[in-house]
């Protein structure tokens, strides 16, 4: 018998460290240093991590360096050596564009080029997977044996991380009846990823037969939009006619992805909506952040349906790539419902970036 954790458990564990701030040993092969969210980082921290003498570069994607003007020689990330003189507000800063109006000189950067890229990579990766700001602080260490053992951190390999590519399991642990006005025969089912992330829902109404393409509707949590009644979007309309859709039909299901603005999550959906004020559009706002256009995983949203039994759908959407995702997913799908509701005059823009940029068909 054996205690240790799984790659899962230890990832999962290292997301809650990094958003309180502790730091991690991040290893590849004989190198390891210390990974921080810099976000989460104090000026205590940063002083005892200067203690170290070993240096400090910060970490960020090729979408955040292009808008900082430093060149990515990494391909998809940038590594800046942070100037001995720079405080936690010069760290948040460059971590954070929606301050960018506030501290618009940042440089000149000296970049670093040399050694493998895959500690901070990895360090990215955890900070995405813990929705906070794609940017890690990280200080190269000769003593990740002590540091784990004495100081009681946590470490892992670049590797773990950077491997991720599959979906991770997900398990059905509860479900119950629900009665809702579109329909008095539903029925709630939550899922549960082994990795600990979060639950999603799947919204069952009737009961529609596994042997047939089932009307089906994926969608993405919204907490302004679905809850508040956001202008912004078009989510809240499209949740209400989905549902309504369905329950007209008699049998279908919605899936309810916890997966907060487009997989960025909830404040991060907010630094994004302060750029858009200052004038960006959705997209350049994600970038400007350091996000790519949409970092959800549909895929999961496959395995939800291939665990109540589904092999097709009739798939609600207007979002073509959510169609391919099914597809390759192992889900056929017979045919795309449109789902054409939610514009008014606050979310023009909205809809016609998602329509040129994202190749939605509205």
């Amino acid at each position: 018998m054996t205690l240790s954790l799984n790659r899962e458990e230890r990832i999962a564990r290292m997301g809650s460290d990094i958003r309180i701030g502790v730091p991690v040993v991040v290893t590849d092969g004989d190198s390891a240093a210390l990974v921080l969210a810099a976000e989460a980082l104090t000026s205590a921290r940063l002083a005892e991590l200067r203690a170290l003498g070993t240096g400090l570069q910060l970490a960020i994607t090729a979408r955040r360096a292009e808008t900082l003007h430093t060149p990515a020689y990494d391909g998809d990330l940038a590594r800046i050596a942070v100037p001995d003189g720079a405080g936690v507000d010069w760290l948040h800063a460059m971590a954070d564009p929606s301050r960018d109006l506030d501290t618009p000189m940042k440089g000149p950067f000296r970049s670093i080029r040399d050694g493998s890229a895959d500690i901070p990579r990895a360090g990215i990766a955890l900070a995405k997977r813990a929705h906070l700001l794609p940017a890690v602080v990280v200080v190269p260490v000769r003593n990740a044996d002590a540091l784990v053992r004495e100081d009681g951190l946590n470490r892992i390999a670049a590797q773990d991380l950077l491997t991720l590519a599959e979906v991770t399991g997900l398990q059905e642990v509860s479900a119950a009846r629900l009665p809702m006005h579109v329909s008095e025969q539903g029925r709630v089912h939550v899922f549960r990823p082994l990795d600990g992330g979060e639950e999603h829902y799947a919204v069952e109404i009737g009961n529609p037969p596994r042997d047939r393409p089932v009307l089906a509707r994926l969608h993405s949590a919204c907490f302004t939009g679905d809850l508040l009644g956001s202008l912004k979007c078009d989510c809240g309309p499209q949740l209400r006619a989905a549902l309504a859709q369905i329950g007209a039909g008699g049998a279908g299901v919605l899936l309810y992805m916890n997966q907060e603005g487009r997989g960025i999550g909830a404040a991060n959906k907010m630094r994004a909506y302060a750029l858009q004020d200052q004038g960006f559009d959705t997209v350049e706002a994600n970038h400007r952040l350091g996000f790519e256009d949409d970092e959800r995983d549909f895929r999961l949203g496959a395995e939800i349906l291939k665990a109540l039994g589904f092999s097709a759908v009739r798939l609600m959407t207007n979002n073509p790539a959510k169609v391919a995702m099914m597809e390759s997913s192992g889900i056929k799908v017979t045919e795309r419902v449109p789902l054409k509701v939610g514009e008014n005059p606050h979310n023009e823009g909205y809809l016609a970036t998602k329509a040129a940029k994202s190749g939605h068909l509205l």
